[in-house]
């Protein structure tokens, strides 16, 4: 399942989106429209490691979608951009990934990972609008996808989205 999850508040991107992954055949994907729905910072509590593991202890819209990504194949994110990076409200999206992990670490290669909570990691892809430093959020992204134990499917500004619909299966 493709999962893409729009921060900003420009839905003809998803719009695009929907309607070229049902003219390549693609069904099993899901457009969440973010923008209007509460999505806090992580606070870093740990409640998500100790007390409730899994569970983020902040009640907001974020928890629905963290239930998806627990499913999903492929995560896209679209976000704003802000001094030159995501947008606070992309960054959240990532920030709040951390019940999908443990709080225990272990050696993969010659670095230090967490141990995945779920077998199942989506791959993560970007879509931004505005300037960014591209080469520097391909870097980030990628590192981001190897902190949840998967796979960056790239970084796109939103003008070659269609480029990112290759990347979509």
């Amino acid at each position: 399942m493709i999962l893409i999850i729009n921060t900003t508040a420009d839905t003809s991107i998803t719009s695009d989106l929907r309607e070229a992954l049902a003219g390549k055949g693609a069904t099993d994907f899901e457009i969440v429209e973010a923008a209007g729905m509460k999505i806090s910072h992580c606070v870093g509590c740990n409640f998500c490691w100790l007390k409730t593991p899994g569970i983020c202890s902040i009640k907001d819209d974020y928890e629905e979608i963290l239930k998806k990504m627990i499913t999903a194949d492929q995560l896209w994110v679209i976000s704003g951009t802000s001094l030159g990076f995501l947008d606070h409200k992309g960054k959240n999206i990532f920030d709040r990934i951390m019940p999908l992990v443990t709080m225990y670490l272990k050696f993969k290669g010659n670095q230090m990972r967490h141990v995945m909570r779920y077998k199942k990691n989506a791959d993560v892809g970007l879509i931004y609008e505005g300037e960014a430093d591209r080469a520097y959020l391909e870097r980030w992204n990628e590192r981001a996808a190897l902190n949840i134990g998967t796979k960056s499917l790239g970084v796109f500004p939103a003008e070659e989205w269609k480029e990112a619909v290759l990347c979509m299966h």
